[in-house]
């Protein structure tokens, strides 16, 4: 009976492949970050995700063969699609085509297109071993600089903050691998404004960053020298580099932690440098690790013992103090990690101890007052998942053993095939504390805060999709902004229409509430106002034909604050892309105007950019935003990218503040970048 339906199924695609596009067209990331996040900070560094993305594109996961860690690692397919993709394949056989994912419940549309470029169905190879041949290389150089010149250049009196560089950009990635057994990553990055062989940065570029990961070694299933990231549970204790929180994909919000995994990225902070590895035993996956690296802060090294004031997580030294806090500390962290698993059960206990080689103190702000102090900080952490048909139930519990403790619980059900729904409950005492941690939540720092979210999405029909989620949450403590206790909520609803690979037309509306400190005249009870943001968002994209794609976007804000006036935000926005099947060049470019009242009004909006370099701009006051990208592909191992961006704000004589800030009214920037594959 199985290969019946198979041979159905496979007939079936035949018959529908001319109104479908190629599986293997490459896509654009924008959908991809903008569903895994409503919006991230301007200098959100989205190379790790971007490139492992660009990774799958270019050697697409085999349905086949994969265990499910390689889907993982794609961040938006939720952990109760992954298992009855794995459950499909283990009672009908092997996949004979992609497409067959369609026929799999909760795989919508949306989910299938973000899928299809990443996987394919391919037959093993005859040839074992490995040769010279099955190498890859991959050179990429790349410089930027803005074009106008900002205050902190033209400081000359060396008592004042000023920058001590010049302001361009450079950064070299080297990647080497052996099929995806052996995988050799080195990074140099100098930001804009930092020093370049001289001064304080005799040797060259401010961060270097080399890693070494070899699979399958035996018992050893993953082993990393160097840089590496480690992410376990729901995050609440141990979790680098990127973590996504509220946004389209809203199961997407139960956290599936990949273990141990080489760190890639030029962001430089929230990363372990040192040793560690994943040994199989049985049912039993090990992970030990260990980290010794420097940190930034401000230092008293005059105190008897030293103490850390502040930690800095910018990554930046440009100015006098910032290259005085730079490499200031050091930190050491040691740990293990254990994995059971068992069918569709896991659980696993996480252990570990950061020790700093100064005091850390807590700041002698409000908010500060139940922040970490000390030099030394440990964690035990116990998670476990269960998939048990159309469920999927999740948890952590972490406590730092000075004294608090984190909590999240949750579940996807699956109601129908066209209905999915999520929950998820959380609570971070006041003094729990984390040097790594990254729990789900509105604030970033997994602590002094309680809430519950909840999610459902519906697909109405074969092309419609809607999506929504509500969360509601308190802080017990004071917080950023809010000098006592305070509640809020986050309200999100989108409808999506879909045209299978040719386009969409998305409809999308949040509103933020919260409370706020009151900063104008008189007093009220509380010390606070509420304040709410409400957002609506409309998106059309539609490819054209094989060659142009456009994309329109029409985004409005509407900020309200008690005793205060409303203020309104805007931004309009046409994208055209060409991408001829034939050729050398490739183009996208931007034309957006915006205007908004207040910061407060501000718009985040993600930005093709030049490969891995992909960010989210940000929009604010009033004025136009331009950008053109262009690819042109030298030979076949030699590509170039290039950008010119451009902010313009008509009437102003001055835009940016501090060492940032310009005289005139246009901001720009160039960017060109080498590639060498081998």
């Amino acid at each position: 009976m199985k290969y019946c339906s198979k041979l159905l199924l496979f007939i079936g695609y035949f018959i529908g492949i001319t109104c479908m596009a190629q599986t293997n067209e490459k896509i654009n990331l924008e959908e991809l970050f903008e569903s895994l996040s409503e919006e991230l900070p301007e200098d959100t560094d989205l190379s790790e995700l971007s490139e492992k993305w660009t990774y799958y594109l270019k050697h697409p996961i085999d349905l086949n063969k994969t265990d499910g860690t390689e889907l993982m690692e794609l961040q938006f397919i939720d952990p109760l699609l992954l298992q009855r993709l794995i459950e499909h394949r283990q009672v009908s056989g092997d996949f004979i085509n992609v497409l067959e994912i369609q026929s799999i419940d909760g795989f919508n549309v949306r989910i299938v297109n973000l899928l299809l470029p990443f996987i394919k169905v391919g037959e093993a190879s005859p040839l074992k071993g490995s040769t010279f041949k099955d190498f890859s290389h991959e050179l990429m150089m790349r410089y930027g600089r803005s074009l106008e010149k900002t205050k902190g250049y033209q400081i000359v009196d060396t008592t004042k903050s000023r920058y001590l560089g010049d302001p361009n950009r450079y950064a070299i990635r080297y990647r080497a691998h052996l099929k995806d057994k052996i995988r050799l990553a080195i990074n140099m990055e100098k930001d804009a404004g930092e020093p370049f062989f001289r001064d304080k940065q005799k040797f060259g570029f401010d961060f270097y960053g080399i890693s070494l990961s070899v699979k399958a070694i035996g018992p050893i299933r993953n082993l990393v020298v160097g840089d590496y990231a480690l992410q376990f549970g729901q995050g609440l204790s141990m979790w680098n580099g990127l973590s996504f929180g509220k946004g389209g994909l809203v199961q997407n919000t139960a956290r599936q932690g990949i273990g141990v995994k080489q760190y890639t990225s030029l962001n430089e902070v929230d990363f372990m440098r040192g040793i560690t590895g994943t040994v199989l035993l049985k049912r039993f996956e090990i992970s030990p690790y260990f980290s010794y690296r420097a940190i930034d802060g401000n230092i008293d090294d005059k105190a008897v013992p030293q103490v850390i004031k502040t930690i800095a997580k910018s990554g930046l030294h440009r100015t006098p103090t910032e290259q005085r806090y730079r490499n200031a500390a050091h930190q050491m962290t040691y740990g293990l990690n254990i994995l059971w698993r068992y069918n569709r059960f896991k659980a696993g206990v996480n252990l570990n101890q950061s020790q700093l080689n100064a005091v850390k103190l807590k700041g002698t702000a409000n908010r500060q007052q139940y922040d970490f102090e000390g030099d030394v900080l440990r964690n035990i952490s116990l998670y476990t998942n269960y998939t048990f048909r159309n469920v999927h139930l999740f948890g952590e519990y972490a406590s730092s053993l000075d004294g608090g403790s984190a909590l999240v619980l949750g579940g996807i059900v699956s109601l129908h095939p066209r209905l999915s729904t999520v929950i998820l409950a959380r609570d971070y005492k006041k003094n729990y504390h984390t040097f790594y941690g990254q729990g789900f939540g509105e604030s970033s720092n997994t602590s002094n805060e309680k809430g519950l979210y909840t999610g459902v999405t519906y697909q109405l029909a074969r092309k419609l999709v809607w999506s929504n989620y509500m969360d509601i949450f308190r802080f017990p403590e004071a917080k950023f902004q809010a000098d006592t206790g305070s509640i809020g909520a986050d309200l999100f609803s989108q409808l999506s229409y879909i045209w299978y690979k040719k386009g969409q037309l998305t409809l999308r509306y949040r509103n933020r509430l919260k409370q706020i400190n009151y900063i104008g005249e008189g007093q009220t009870e509380s010390g606070l106002v509420n304040s709410s943001k409400q957002q609506i968002r409309l998106e059309f994209q539609y490819k054209l034909n094989r060659i142009w794609t456009i994309r329109y976007r029409a985004e409005a804000n509407l900020s309200q604050k008690e005793y205060e006036d409303n203020s309104l935000g805007y931004l309009f926005y046409q994208d055209i892309f060409w991408k001829p099947d034939v050729g050398k060049i490739q183009l996208n470019s931007r034309l957006a105007y915006f205007q908004t009242d207040t910061y407060d009004n501000r718009i985040y909006a993600y930005e093709n950019d030049v490969l891995y370099a992909s960010g989210f701009g940000l929009y604010t006051m009033k004025g136009w935003r331009a950008y053109l990208n262009l690819r042109y592909r030298i030979s076949h191992n030699l590509d170039i990218w290039a950008k010119y961006g451009i902010y313009y704000y008509p009437g102003k004589d001055a835009i940016g503040t501090g060492l940032d800030a310009i005289i005139g009214n246009r901001k720009s920037e160039i960017k060109v970048q080498l590639r060498w594959q081998l």
